[in-house]
């Protein structure tokens, strides 16, 4: 079902899951995916599941027009067309987060003029600029989900080259040159959120300068595989018998 992907990969992708979940990021819903380590026109994600409860049986690769490579005849995401289009978009992209994350939804529907900047150096790499997707301006009413090639495609060009879109009434996406880049990205956003509401509740908020963040965002990137091994032992130390 995965073909010739690395089991390392495999078992990252897993553990990947379960990290977004013991951080609330995903709770039943939400996603991640990986691009296939040996074929680039692939990816791999779970058949469709709660992420607490994925296991590397139930890791399926997908092409890029998100499509099972073997179909296990069980049903799979019906937003898998958020990674397939994004891969296809960004060839630098190796990982994709799809979730709803309680914290980011007020950026994504305020008209107020409050988006989402970094407020502290861990959420440095928002400081490239947080797009919002506005599901309308491409179909109109829906029911919000990226269930489509079309609207895929058009949350890719919306992402553009940054790390992390917020999308309107429904969520957020964000992107890693890695597992683990990806999965940090998702953490601090939805970090960032929850402070930067409460510091906008004291007052007139002192955000991260564009040099800082660009500088910030350097150094997180060279470390956010610290946070990452944490965040497994964290998970494997749960799992161990007692």
């Amino acid at each position: 079902m995965t073909a010739t992907a690395s089991p390392e990969l495999l078992a990252q992708l897993v553990i990947a899951n379960k990290i977004l979940y013991d951080h609330g990021v995903v709770d039943a819903m939400g996603h991640i995916s990986v691009r296939h380590d040996k074929n680039p026109e692939r990816y791999i994600m779970s058949r469709h599941l709660a992420p607490a409860l994925v296991t590397e049986g139930d890791l399926v690769a997908f092409d890029l027009d998100s499509n099972p490579v073997v179909d296990i005849g069980k049903p799979y995401y019906s937003e898998r067309f958020i990674h397939g289009e994004i891969y296809k978009a960004q060839s630098a992209v190796m990982s994709v987060v799809h979730c709803h994350a309680p914290p980011l939804i007020p950026f994504g529907v305020t008209k107020s003029g409050k988006s989402l900047k970094p407020i502290y150096h861990m959420s440095g790499f928002l400081g490239a600029g947080v797009p919002v997707f506005d599901i309308r301006s491409t179909a109109g009413m829906t029911s919000m989900l990226v269930r489509t090639p079309i609207l895929g495609a058009a949350l890719a060009r919306c992402i553009g080259d940054k790390p992390v879109v917020l999308m309107r009434g429904h969520g957020a996406t964000m992107v890693g040159s890695s597992i683990a880049q990806a999965v940090y990205r998702a953490v601090y956003a939805a970090m960032n959120a929850s402070l930067q509401m409460q510091a906008q509740l004291m007052g007139e908020v002192e955000f991260l300068a564009p040099e800082e963040a660009e500088l910030a965002a350097a150094q997180g990137d060279s470390t956010y595989h610290r946070h990452w091994a944490l965040w497994e032992k964290r998970l494997r130390d749960q799992e161990r018998p007692r």
